[in-house]
């Protein structure tokens, strides 16, 4: 695999069966390097200067990147690829600059019936957040629909300047089916999730980082190389010991406060068990970096 450094242009060589080569320009630069793949719908890449970050392209130009079905399955795979590669420390999802993703595929699910979803569990191989890893949203342009609940599912969220975000199922009838009134009223707060999902309304990257939503917000041509840079800091440290800080903080969504406080704790004790707990604070005492060894 060949990385392309540049001074500050970075170009970044897209593999696509059938296609040729294209290529885009960023004015910050990062590393990457192609995975070979049979992907229709995505592109997925490792990036950072180690190479272990694993970033996710959704790639359906002409539909906004609407999730259909097989580019859900696409992203499935290769998520658990990427979750149980152990020289992966992170992972990445983004879009174009255009679009995350502008919702679900509409086209796909209009005759659906009541019956139908019922028997094959419409939507329920939506599982982004059962990754152990932590999962980056690199959201530019429109997350609207089951793009927000997508970027939603992620650990963190990181927004181009010109990101919306909205849950407009109303307006077609239907309601947020994968986690837009669940996940977005946790995060934003009861009222303001009423007025988007009741509305449709959308909201640009600034009131999205004031409400909570987003991290932080970059310039639409920085946030990948920004998102990567989030990504390589995690992955500095022990992914054991990541996965369980992960673990602990999704699971004060889940519990009340007491038994959070429980859980954390029993944690915590159990890193006293790891290698690299004990890596850690020896190396921190010594006065040098530590060397995890995810044990």
């Amino acid at each position: 695999m060949t990385i392309l450094r540049i001074g500050k242009i970075l170009f970044v060589k897209q593999v696509q069966i059938g296609r040729k080569p294209q290529y885009f320009a960023s004015d910050t630069k990062y590393y990457c390097s192609y995975v070979p793949q049979n992907y229709e719908f995505i592109k997925v890449e490792t990036a950072g200067e180690k190479k272990n970050i694993g970033l996710i392209t959704l790639n359906r130009p002409k539909a906004l990147n609407a999730l259909c079905e097989k580019l859900i399955t696409e992203l499935n795979d290769a998520m658990l690829k990427f979750d149980t590669n152990n020289n992966i420390g992170a992972i990445i999802i983004t879009g174009s600059e255009k679009a995350f993703a502008a919702g679900a595929d509409i086209k796909e699910m209009k005759n659906n019936t009541f019956a139908y979803n019922i028997r094959n569990k419409f939507l329920n191989n939506w599982n982004i957040s059962e990754i152990s890893k932590p999962v980056i949203a690199a959201v530019n342009g429109y997350a609207l629909g089951g793009g927000c609940e997508l970027a939603m599912m992620c650990d963190i969220i990181y927004a181009g300047d010109t990101a919306k975000f909205g849950q407009p199922e109303i307006t077609i009838g239907t309601i947020p089916g994968a986690g837009g009134t669940q996940r977005l009223t946790r995060i934003i707060g009861k009222s303001k999730a009423m007025e988007m999902v009741l509305t449709g309304k959308q909201i640009n990257a600034e009131e999205a980082e004031k409400n909570g939503l987003v991290s932080k917000i970059f310039p639409a041509n920085k946030l990948i190389a920004e998102a990567i840079k989030l990504g390589e800091k995690i992955a500095s440290h022990s992914q054991l010991i990541v996965a369980m800080a992960k673990e602990s903080v999704n699971i004060a969504y889940e519990t009340t406060l007491k038994e959070g406080l429980h859980f954390e704790k029993n944690i915590f004790h159990g890193t006293f068990a790891t290698d690299d707990r004990k890596e850690g604070m020896t190396a921190f005492i010594e006065k040098r970096s530590p060397k995890f060894n995810n044990q």
